[in-house]
């Protein structure tokens, strides 16, 4: 029994080892594609995103755009590239419009008192010091809100309860946040005097969810907020029950004009084409309600680390890692990076940004020049073992950091991580630490590892096509 177990062993590595010198390529030597396999294997076995996430969440904690803890982290960064070896670490300023949240608080007045789990989006102006009280109208969507008469919700608090779906690749945010963002002015031009809706969240706790939102010029300024799910439940109840539902919203916060942060960029220099490189990102701010442990600290550790191992023999190619500042507040680093290095942005060969959580990746897609197709489907068959499927579309458009990239037609990937249940936790107060897998934070290492590693040294140097919708 014994000799017949060590017989399938030499079966299965002799297997294993034919299938490695089968695995050919025109872009990738056979001891490149071993050396693939190795850091899939080292990947796999690291807790370094795991140290460097929790590290973030802990010492540092919330990170919003002009905080204290913002500063801190751009601080910890630094520190933390350095500590891992990087050839280059600097920072490069960015501006943004500085907002502070102080307190928010609302209640059910009548017909039933009672409590409201509250929070303010980010951009919302101040209400009185003793809030506004009015009673509610709602409406299912935006669209109905836009479509009401002009005077619909003149003197009443305009309550939207949009129920975001639920799915893997997160295509429910896009039409839920429209919300979010335009709310409050299409509410003020019904004549509302403040604005409440529903959390862009697909949760069951009672957390709200915050965000972005905006005002426009020439529309009147009413507060903008979101209830937990639960209590837009419970507030569509009362409101079904036919009789007239008066609310208190009481938000102070303020803009504090002009605020500046920075990117914080590490690089690990290519042996030998070191202007041409390889740009993995995350963003390094998060809102203030959580500890920014899904959005973002796990994509900035996952990127960090998994530059750390594909750089273990030096690349042909640069890799480099940016930390992206005030994405909350509207990519306002990314755009600073765009705008410092927009004569140069040609030199990247590959750029994908991990801002999705800590989920198993589940996808591969490109979007790339014809001639480097044959480049991203080898780096999509290494990455089958990893439970990685290819997505020929060919039509990838990067994560949010990577919007204002788009115009310069660079090389862009997404490594498509499972988001069922990423917005469950996003932008609320339970998102935290432990809602991170270590097990599948690894798996993203080994995915973001192998696509690095393979960008820098391909024989064929990427290059992007054209996108041609926003």
């Amino acid at each position: 029994m014994k000799n017949q177990f060590i017989s399938v062993l030499l079966v299965a590595a002799l297997s294993l080892s034919f299938a490695r010198a089968e695995a050919k390529s025109d872009n990738f030597s056979t001891e490149q594609l071993n050396q693939v396999e190795q850091l899939k294997q080292q990947a796999l076995k690291s807790d370094l995103a795991w140290n460097l996430v929790e590290s973030l969440t802990t010492e540092v904690g919330p990170r919003m755009p002009g905080t204290p803890g913002d500063k801190a982290g751009v601080a910890w960064a630094v520190k933390k590239l350095n500590a891992l070896g990087f050839d280059k670490v600097w920072t490069e300023p960015a501006t943004f419009p500085r907002w502070i949240r102080y307190s928010e608080s609302a209640a059910v007045i009548s017909p039933a008192p009672q409590k409201l789990h509250i929070t303010a989006f980010g951009n919302s102006i101040s209400t009185p010091k003793a809030g506004i009280q009015a009673q509610v109208i709602e409406f299912e969507t935006l669209a109905e809100l836009e479509n009401a008469p002009i005077d619909a919700a003149n003197g009443k608090i305009v309550f939207i309860n949009y129920r975001m779906n639920r799915d893997r690749d997160g295509n429910g945010y896009g039409p839920a946040v429209q919300a979010r963002r335009r709310g409050a002015v299409v509410a003020a031009q019904k004549g509302a005097v403040g604005y409440v809706m529903r959390s862009v969240s697909t949760a069951h706790h009672r957390f709200a969810h915050t965000g972005g939102s905006s005002y426009k010029e020439g529309v009147t300024k009413i507060v903008s907020s979101a209830i937990s799910n639960a209590d837009a439940d419970q507030l569509h109840r009362l409101l079904a029950l036919g009789e007239p539902v008066t609310i208190n919203i009481n938000v102070q916060a303020k803009s504090m004009g002009e605020g500046t942060s920075y990117n914080v960029i590490g690089e690990f220099t290519g042996s030998e084409f070191p202007e041409e490189y390889v740009l993995i990102a995350g963003h390094l701010d998060s809102w203030d309600l959580g500890t920014g442990a899904l959005d973002n600290g796990a994509g900035v550790a996952i990127t960090m680390a998994a530059a750390k191992l594909a750089a273990k023999n030096t690349p042909k190619r640069s890799i480099r890692v940016v930390l992206f500042a005030a994405e909350e507040f509207g990519l306002w680093g990314a755009k600073a990076y765009v705008k410092k290095h927009k004569n140069s942005l040609s030199n990247i060969v590959a750029a994908a940004e991990s801002d999705f959580g800590a989920d198993k990746i589940w996808g591969f897609e490109s979007n790339v020049h014809a001639s480097a197709l044959p480049v991203a489907r080898d780096i999509a068959a290494m990455m089958q073992s990893l439970n990685v499927e290819y997505v020929g579309r060919n039509e990838a458009r990067g994560g949010p950091d990577l919007i204002p990239f788009r115009p310069f037609n660079i090389p862009a990937f997404e490594l498509a991580q499972d988001g069922t249940d990423y917005f469950d936790y996003h932008h609320t107060a339970d998102d935290t630490l432990d809602k991170i897998d270590p097990e599948k934070l690894r798996q993203n290492v080994a995915t973001y590892a192998v696509f690095s590693y393979m960008a820098a040294n391909a024989k064929t140097r990427m290059n992007g096509k054209k996108i041609t919708n926003n």
